[in-house]
């Protein structure tokens, strides 16, 4: 039987043998006399910051494949909507948790469709109760952590288990949060709304960004891009962007034509029902009456 070494930590040295067998060995010395001892173990081994990484869920497609199933299956069951990104570390003592709020009631209430989030603290948080706020349906990929909070499982303080799922794959998340917006009918009211955040937010964005602008979504039937710039909190990622295409790197107009940057929620609800004509199905509506 042959072994393969996965790393070492301390006195221990974790191998796994040719029949995928996962083991640890304990190295002792004792009284002069060294002992090696063999243990079972899950194939968990620690990693530099002393943290259990579980080689049978980071190597396997198989897991993530289903993941990314589970993904699909939330979606059909809950239908697609509206898809927000944003800061997980704004509360709601901040002025754009208000914002937020008051964007997810409204969106919400115009399109009659489902709001997606990250099932996350913060402006995740205030979408979410701002679509529940409107009586409509809301559905999550939450992922393990969010900025240190909410570290739990599968745990969300208010939201029943069976809309959201707790995701153990970032690539699996980023497949939900994408197909909840795409549109698979004309009749489908979707959007993607970015709203103030950091790292992770940015990483979506600009994610979605270019699967738009290679025609990967939305080629068909277009889907609605809207970046919130609250209070210019983009204003000087818009201001790179715009250097990008001073230097080349980007065609003039290009990224301006993939999305909507929005400084107010007025400006992006009226986007939004000139983008689906809702306007006329109103007047519409009124002249029956």
């Amino acid at each position: 039987m042959g072994f393969s070494v996965l790393g070492s930590f301390g006195s221990h040295v974790f191998v796994r043998t040719s029949h995928q067998i996962p083991l640890t060995i304990q190295s002792v010395i004792e009284r002069g006399r060294r002992n090696v001892s063999f243990k079972l173990s899950r194939s968990r081994v620690m990693s530099s910051k002393s943290e259990l990484v579980d080689f049978d869920e980071r190597t396997s497609p198989i897991e993530v494949r289903k993941e990314i199933e589970r993904c699909y299956e939330l979606i059909h069951r809950l239908g697609r909507g509206v898809v927000y990104l944003g800061s997980s570390r704004m509360g709601p003592d901040h002025s754009h948790y208000l914002q937020v709020l008051e964007l997810g009631r409204e969106i919400a209430n115009l399109l009659e469709c489902t709001s997606w989030t990250g099932a996350g603290p913060g402006l995740m948080d205030a979408a979410t109760k701002g679509a529940l706020q409107a009586g409509k349906s809301v559905g999550g990929f939450k992922i393990g952590k969010e900025a240190g909070e909410w570290t739990a499982s599968n745990y969300h303080p208010y939201l029943p288990s069976e809309v959201y799922l707790t995701c153990r794959f970032f690539s699996a998340r980023k497949h939900g949060l994408v197909d909840a917006a795409v549109r698979s009918s004309s009749a489908d009211r979707t959007a993607v709304v970015a709203l103030p955040g950091g790292i992770g937010t940015l990483d979506e964005i600009f994610e979605i960004l270019a699967l738009i602008q290679l025609q990967r979504i939305g080629s068909e039937l277009p889907v609605p891009f809207l970046l919130m710039n609250y209070d210019s909190f983009y204003s000087k990622l818009l201001n790179f962007l715009d250097d990008c295409e001073d230097w080349g790197t980007l065609s003039k107009g290009e990224v301006s034509s993939l999305w909507k940057v929005c400084d107010s929620n007025s400006e992006a609800l009226s986007y939004l029902s000139e983008f689906y004509n809702l306007h006329a199905r109103d007047k519409g509506n009124h002249e029956k009456e």
